[in-house]
């Protein structure tokens, strides 16, 4: 009878509990998506080549491993990310900083960047870098990539940067003063190691945006994922299976840098936790 009960139990809680209802939900859309996608292809005609995507992500030859234009494509878009996320960074950081200075001048600058930046499409600014700075200081198509998406995002960041600095309790501030700080190390020492666990998770999300917004970067010819991805569906017409295969790309980065992020997150709080 025990047995019975615990059955019960069991069973009740495995198929009525949150998680597995959640996960049905998401098998019946999935499975309704690729319907529909099967369904769409039909009438279009169009036929799935999935079997050719490998060879444009990685190929094995004699030589041994090589990779496909996708992964060059792929190194492109980590390198242009990676640069843009540090510049992005500095220049936001900056901004606010300058923002919450004394200084007239240093609040001006700050505002007409931050308000004319984010003010503007993206695609405008890195035409406008590309197309009519470049010729005049001589940037290439790489840099005029970093440097838009690096002023860009470094707009939005500097909100981030000047939102988690007045979450510090103004004691904080006094504090420092007392014990002889200047403003910088008052900065560097006290507010920003505390503004940075109220910021994180606002940045991951500005990095995660970063990352999409860099497929823009293939409108001037920087050969990054999505152009390598439009040059291969030129030639082979595999339309879906490509765009599929480039989504599914951006898709792992983003949810990578989101998990880290998570991490990150948790050992912070786990090492507040300890010292409190």
């Amino acid at each position: 009878m025990n047995v019975l009960i615990s059955l019960k139990k069991f069973f009740y809680k495995f198929f009525f509990q949150r998680n597995f209802i959640d996960i049905v939900l998401f098998g019946v859309v999935v499975v309704l998506f690729f319907g529909l996608m099967a369904g769409a292809s039909e009438k279009l005609g169009y036929y799935w080549q999935w079997y050719r995507v490998d060879q444009f992500i990685f190929t094995f030859t004699e030589d041994g491993f090589r990779m496909g234009p996708l992964l060059l494509g792929l190194g492109v878009t980590l390198k242009i990310t990676g640069v843009s996320l540090a510049l992005s960074f500095i220049f936001g950081l900056a901004a606010a900083v300058c923002r919450l200075s004394n200084s007239f001048s240093a609040v001006l600058l700050a505002r007409i960047y931050t308000e004319s930046i984010r003010n503007t499409p993206l695609i405008v600014q890195l035409f406008f870098i590309y197309f009519v700075l470049g010729p005049i200081l001589g940037i290439d198509r790489f840099t005029a990539a970093i440097l838009s998406l690096s002023l860009f995002e470094g707009a939005y960041a500097s909100e981030i940067f000047r939102s988690g600095i007045l979450s510090v309790h103004s004691g904080q501030w006094e504090a420092s003063f007392a014990l002889g700080f200047t403003r910088g190390q008052a900065y560097r020492y006290v507010i920003l190691p505390q503004a940075i666990r109220n910021i994180l998770p606002p940045l991951t999300g500005q990095a995660v945006s970063l990352i999409k917004d860099s497929a823009l970067v293939s409108t001037i010819s920087v050969y990054d994922l999505t152009m390598r991805g439009q040059s291969i569906i030129s030639e082979t017409y595999m339309t879906f299976e490509l765009w599929f295969t480039i989504a599914a790309i951006y898709l792992v980065l983003t949810l990578s840098l989101s998990f880290a992020a998570n991490r990150m997150g948790k050992r912070s709080r786990r090492g507040l936790q300890r010292k409190a």
